[in-house]
């Protein structure tokens, strides 16, 4: 399998290194050049496979022979190590929880993913590898717990003062050893912006990658659990739609991919924050980034998301072609505190903010009879402790993964500018 730059003036490569390179050379994501769907017969029997064998079947084109099949299956088990439960809402509605895993959040899987392709790809190989990754929450407690002790491979996780939870803080800038936080006097998208202007800076002598969904080995894992809840609800025999709480559109672009493989679902929402650059551009037709807003769902605080490119791919770029399966709506603070009220006062179901907003997204589209919905928690409401206590009456008990960080000493480098990270690179 190869990858193709979707700023398409790079040369094409292979997996290995799309995954060690992170970004092409011209700043564009990389793309896989075909996609394969799956045989009706797998789909058609997926409850007779396990998860591992449901992930493998999902992955494995797109590593090819890069990787080879004992070594690939023993990756996926471990990454695949936790369940990724669905929690009965209401007669329609379903929660998928993805924070079963070691840092409570779904980005566990793409990111152990990852660290377990980059280490065995860097076996033997004596040049340490710096992994960049820039986070507006999950992404660097799920990065850095998924490369903690990897061989040969630091990892550098930029984060926006003051905009994550102090938990999701604590995840990344106490675990230490080949883990660095950076401390960074702005908003998501200065962090992402810097990621991508170190790869292009010559005077880096390091090897570089990034660890952002941007990379393909963080973003096709989050196919799996699209497989998964299928497998669950296949016996419904309704017609599925996905709401996912989008920021930087990985998780949604995967399970476009999914769908491309031929899961049959019906159609996805896209269930922004106040930062609506996506919702806009399904309203008038153009895409016009913006800077982001800070809110209380802080992982979806991204004003230019990177993987958007890749879902207007999936579609050829035909926006019409888009908006048949794909809707996208916005929502404040207000709507989302009341929403997480509503949930638990009807169903004693906790919701934190990013999942409220997936609720919402199912809402604003109006399932139909023969439709069944699903939204992506994608976080344990723990994550964002004073947001849930302060707007719900309930205590939140605290995760044994938590306690383990909570009360560690936060270690963080603070920088300004893009002149703060090529310091610290430089050294």
């Amino acid at each position: 399998m190869n990858y193709y730059s979707l700023h398409h003036t790079s040369p094409n490569t292979t997996f290995k290194n799309a995954v060690v390179q992170g970004l092409a050379k011209d700043r564009g994501v990389y793309f896989p050049e075909k996609i394969t769907p799956l045989s009706n017969d797998f789909i058609e029997n997926i409850t007779e496979y396990s998860n591992h064998e449901i992930a493998y079947e999902v992955i494995k084109q797109f590593v090819g022979d890069e990787i080879p099949t004992k070594k690939l299956k023993e990756i996926i088990a471990a990454t695949v190590s936790f369940d990724f439960p669905l929690v009965k809402i209401d007669d329609h509605i379903a929660s998928l929880e993805l924070f079963h895993g070691p840092t409570m959040a779904f980005k566990d899987v793409g990111a152990k993913f990852m660290a377990q392709c980059l280490e065995y790809f860097n076996q033997g190989n004596e040049e340490e590898i710096t992994v960049l990754v820039a986070t507006s929450g999950d992404t660097g407690g799920a990065v850095a717990n998924g490369f903690l002790g990897a061989k040969g491979v630091n990892v550098v996780i930029l984060y926006p003062s003051g905009k994550v939870s102090d938990v999701q803080e604590k995840q990344l800038t106490t675990l230490g050893q080949n883990i660095t936080a950076l401390e960074v006097d702005g908003v998501f998208d200065d962090c992402q912006e810097m990621v991508k202007t170190a790869f292009l800076d010559t005077n880096i002598t390091k090897k570089l990658t990034s660890a952002n969904s941007i990379n393909v080995a963080r973003w096709l894992p989050q196919m799996f659990y699209f497989f998964f809840a299928y497998k669950e609800l296949q016996k419904k025999n309704k017609k599925l739609v996905f709401s996912v709480p989008s920021g930087n559109f990985g998780n949604i672009c995967a399970g476009i991919m999914a769908q491309k493989l031929g899961l049959p679902i019906e159609h996805f929402v896209a269930a922004t924050n106040v930062n609506d650059t996506v919702p806009n551009y399904l309203i008038d037709g153009v895409y016009n980034p913006k800077p982001s807003k800070a809110t209380i769902s802080n992982a979806m605080d991204v004003g230019n998301p990177s993987n958007f490119i890749r879902i207007r791919e999936l579609f050829n770029n035909d926006l019409e072609l888009l908006k048949r399966t794909f809707s996208s709506y916005s929502f404040s603070d207000t709507e989302t505190r009341a929403t997480m009220k509503e949930i638990y006062t009807n169903t004693g179901y906790v919701a934190e903010p990013h999942g409220a907003v997936g609720y919402l997204g199912l809402k604003k589209y109006g399932l139909k009879e023969n439709e069944y919905g699903i939204f992506l928690e994608t976080a344990h409401p723990v994550k964002f402790l004073d947001v849930v206590e302060a707007t719900l009456p309930v205590q939140v008990k605290i995760p044994e993964q938590i306690q383990k960080v909570i009360n560690n000493k936060k270690v963080a480098l603070q920088i300004a500018d893009y002149e703060g990270l090529q310091s610290f690179l430089l050294k």
